[in-house]
């Protein structure tokens, strides 16, 4: 079985060992690692939010006939978290290591604060919402991510 409350959790926790990788190269000096692990963690992000965006929350929104309630809120820290990430890319590329530092501080606390909600508040309502379609959805939003591992 696969549900959006078991795989999404995961990838976030996917994504936050990635972010800690990169931050370590970073503060190691080592431009060439963090490069390449900042290119992998921003690609594991970026599927991230394309498979909720674009399979989880139009389908609960159908499903629970609304558009503007935590959905909404999730798309807006989502182009938050863009905005920071395309600050971190700016400082590794400049290997800027008190600029990607400074940003890093903030983004990990917004990605804490909103896995939170997602997980304890969101994903349980998709689950519930979607009822059989929870598990159909699940598989689609795995392949989707599996596609973002490369």
């Amino acid at each position: 079985m696969s549900f959006p409350t078991q795989i999404l959790p995961a990838h976030h926790k996917h994504c936050d060992d990635l972010f800690v990788a990169a931050e370590e190269s970073v503060q190691r000096g080592d431009w060439v690692a963090a490069a390449s692990a900042f290119e992998r963690f921003h690609g594991q992000m970026t599927a991230h939010f394309e498979a909720e965006e674009g399979i989880l929350f139009p389908a609960f929104e159908d499903a629970a006939g609304m558009s503007d309630g935590p959905t909404q809120m999730m798309r807006y820290e989502h182009e938050q978290m863009r905005s920071l990430l395309s600050q971190l890319a700016a400082a590794c590329e400049a290997r800027d290591g008190e600029a990607y530092t400074g940003v890093a501080e903030t983004l990990l606390m917004l990605m804490q604060q909103h896995n939170m909600k997602e997980e304890n508040i969101l994903y349980p309502m998709c689950d519930q919402a979607l009822g059989a379609e929870a598990e159909r959805l699940g598989a689609k939003l795995d392949a989707m991510l599996e596609k973002g591992h490369a």
